[in-house]
C-alpha cells in the first residue's frame, strides 16, 4: 500500500465525516449539530447518518477514476467498504 492510497483513505475519511455532519443538518429539526448527533446515537439513528454520509464518498471516488488516480479511488472504496462493515456491526 503505497502513500497514494493512503490520501484516499484519508481523504474518504474526511468527505464521509463531513458527509454525516451534512445529512444531520438536513435530517436534523433543529440546527444544533450536537444535540442532533446525541440524538441519533441516542434513537440508534446514528447507522443511518453515517450511511447517508459514506454516500458523498462516491462523488470522490468517482473523482478519481475520471482523473485517473487509481491508488487514490482504491483507497476511498477500502474505507467505504470499511464503514459499511462498520455500520453493519454497529446496527447489530
Amino acid at each position: 500500500m503505497n502513500k497514494a492510497f493512503w490520501i484516499g483513505f484519508v481523504l474518504g475519511g474526511v468527505v464521509n465525516a463531513l458527509g454525516v455532519v451534512l445529512a444531520a443538518l438536513i435530517l436534523g429539526k433543529d440546527f444544533d449539530l450536537m444535540f442532533t448527533l446525541s440524538r441519533a446515537i441516542q434513537d440508534n439513528f446514528i447507522g443511518k447518518l453515517i450511511s447517508l454520509g459514506a454516500g458523498l464518498n462516491l462523488i470522490l471516488f468517482f473523482y478519481f477514476i475520471r482523473k485517473r488516480y487509481d491508488d487514490q479511488a482504491k483507497g476511498v472504496l477500502y474505507l467505504t467498504i470499511a464503514t459499511a462493515i462498520g455500520t453493519f456491526l454497529l446496527m447489530f
